[in-house]
């Protein structure tokens, strides 16, 4: 066997346990994850075609469309991100003006940049107490339509990569009275509306666009996701050519087949996965509700199985916690941020998944309590919260020519790539977007505590970041 399956191997058959994402939890699947290599085909006789769907793989996204509520689904092989591309670009005229949440995910801007789009931002409020973004509101949809009056689109997150909800039904009418279309990235929603415990999802609320990633919190392969479409705002001719362009021609059958298993599995037994769901979350949160120092974020606006906790004694940025879950229990997290971590819990975790992780967290709490609190040294800036000045568009910074320079020496350049931690791969710069000395020292401030930042590059010690030729204060 080759290295990467030694590696995976391995790992699977250690103690590690995974607070993230795929939603399988590398142990509930279908029939189809159970058969790889011998199910592995391509477009032969009797298998139809995803890009011209007549048989087998139109009935089987139909299926999906009427689970969801959509008027059509379609199945995509290369991710959420292929779906939010093909959204945009149906859902707009090149050169148009998108308005959208500035807290999408990175394939957003991706879409507005092939489209050439103008993009005006709706900026979400705050949960001040963790540095989280919250989801938008029908208000500020309003708002910034009647400020705007040439918008063809309107693009939000719902629920966001921290688990707010938006309240997709009023933004949908408020949305729908321009006469235009709402997109909502739904990737991390693909569970919503099987059980009365979650939000409906936002198909059924009035979206036109949807896009959801079956893998994040569904039991599928990852890089398996669904758009959907419902009513007559949106081109399907259009649609349906983007969807082509933006996706492989070679679609992978082991993750169509393992989409219609997830979609299945939940849709037949629901009641028992997600009754059994809310048993352990219930219990779990019950029993950290013993922690002193350790803060569980509870919001009747959050999702359900995103578990955001922080050490509030000072004892550990988010990042040690992080590391301190890692390297002494063996629990995986889905991601750090300087305040927080995030765990992400779905139908697929063991009630030993759940145990492991609260007797971590009463233990740790135990020892913040010895060592009573102390303010943290380390003040990570609160990238939710910020608003970058833009000096270009998308398009032509993307497009400009680039010199690297020291970050110390950034200030009042203009940035000529994304630069943002990954996870979540949320922007906090976008190209033609101006560096400020706070940018630059709390970038700096990240990079020495060990995150992954984007967009910056390490030239023999030295960090550096690109920014465009010619355009500085």
């Amino acid at each position: 066997m080759g290295d990467l399956y030694d590696k995976l191997f391995a790992y699977a058959n250690s103690d590690y346990y995974p607070y993230h994402m795929p939603g399988h939890k590398r142990r509930l699947s279908g029939k189809t994850m159970d058969s790889i290599m011998e199910l592995d085909i391509t477009e032969i006789d009797g298998f139809d075609n995803l890009h011209d769907a007549q048989d087998i793989l139109l009935n089987i996204q139909q299926k999906a469309a009427n689970i969801y509520g959509a008027d059509e689904s379609f199945f995509l092989v290369n991710g959420s991100t292929a779906g939010v591309l093909a959204a945009i670009s149906a859902a707009t005229k090149e050169g148009g003006k998108l308005l959208m949440a500035r807290n999408c995910h990175k394939s957003a801007y991706h879409g507005a940049y092939l489209r050439k789009l103008t993009l005006r931002y709706l900026w979400p409020t705050q949960n001040q107490q963790f540095g989280i973004s919250k989801a938008i509101t029908a208000d500020e949809v309003e708002q910034a339509l009647t400020r705007e009056n040439d918008i063809q689109a309107v693009l939000i997150v719902s629920p966001t990569y921290e688990g707010y909800f938006a309240d997709i039904a009023s933004i949908a009418k408020v949305v729908h009275k321009k006469g235009i279309p709402l997109i909502v990235d739904e990737a991390h929603g693909a569970h919503l509306g099987f059980h009365p415990a979650w939000a409906q999802n936002s198909t059924k609320l009035g979206a036109d666009l949807v896009v959801q990633s079956q893998h994040k919190t569904l039991p599928s392969l990852t890089q398996t996701a669904i758009l959907h479409v419902r009513g007559e705002l949106i081109n399907r001719r259009v649609l349906r050519r983007f969807l082509q362009i933006y996706q492989t021609s070679s679609p992978s059958y082991l993750f169509m087949a393992a989409m219609e298993d997830a979609i299945d599995l939940v849709a037949q037994s629901k009641n028992v996965l997600f009754d059994s769901f809310l048993v352990l979350w219930k219990n779990m949160i019950d029993r950290l509700g013993d922690c002193k120092w350790i803060h569980i974020l509870q919001d009747c606006n959050l999702d359900i199985g995103k578990l955001i906790f922080s050490d509030f004694s000072g004892n550990h940025t988010g990042k040690q916690l992080y590391e301190i879950l890692l390297n002494r229990y063996h629990l995986q997290m889905e991601m750090a941020s300087g305040n927080y971590v995030l765990a992400m819990f779905t139908i697929g975790d063991t009630k030993e998944g759940y145990d492991r992780l609260i007797n971590a967290l009463l233990e740790i709490d135990k020892e913040c309590q010895i060592a009573g609190s102390k303010e943290c040294t380390v003040k990570f800036w609160n990238i939710s919260g910020h608003r970058p000045v833009s000096v270009c568009s998308l398009q032509k910074a993307w497009d400009a020519s680039t010199k690297d320079v020291l970050l110390c020496d950034a200030i009042g350049c203009v940035a000529g790539d994304f630069i943002n931690l990954y996870p979540p791969g949320i922007p906090w710069l976008v190209p033609g977007e101006k560096l400020t000395k706070n940018d630059c020292l709390c970038l700096q401030e990240y990079i020495q505590n060990g995150f992954v930042v984007q967009g910056i590059q390490d030239h023999n010690s030295c960090i550096c970041v690109s920014v465009i030729e010619g355009i500085a204060e």
